[in-house]
């Protein structure tokens, strides 16, 4: 059986659609981290961030609209009320978006050893409250 050409695998496609839809939506600081071999949740993790928690919430709408259309696959999606951080699972393709200081404070690049998170507004010191 022949190996799936980048273009014809389902999880690239699914990949470059979800990249295509943050850009059009002008998200900011968009990140891949390659997941195959280190986890079995998905093969890809994206993190972006949004200016708002208005902006947030339509990327992650728009995303889960366009992932239904034109793949079939229905995504789940945790956190849209408050549109803080939205996470979006869609089987093989995970994202997550955030605000820019809630993405600095979680870090999730460097939890996954892909270096730091693009610095946004300070995060509240631990303790400071």
């Amino acid at each position: 059986m022949a190996k799936p050409t980048a273009q014809t695998d389902p999880v690239e496609a699914l990949h470059r659609l979800v990249l295509s839809s943050l850009d059009d939506d002008q998200a900011v600081e968009t990140v891949t981290i390659p997941l195959a071999g280190k986890s079995s949740i998905a093969d890809h993790m994206v993190i972006a961030s949004g200016r708002s928690t208005r902006q947030v919430a339509s990327m992650a709408t728009k995303l889960v609209e366009r992932i239904k259309a034109e793949t079939g696959r229905t995504a789940r999606i945790e956190g849209l009320p408050t549109a803080d951080w939205v996470l979006i699972d869609a089987g093989d393709v995970i994202v997550h978006l955030f605000r820019p200081e809630v993405r600095s404070f979680y870090n999730l690049e460097r939890m996954w050893a892909f270096g730091e998170a693009p610095p946004g507004e300070a995060a509240p010191a631990a303790g400071n409250a």
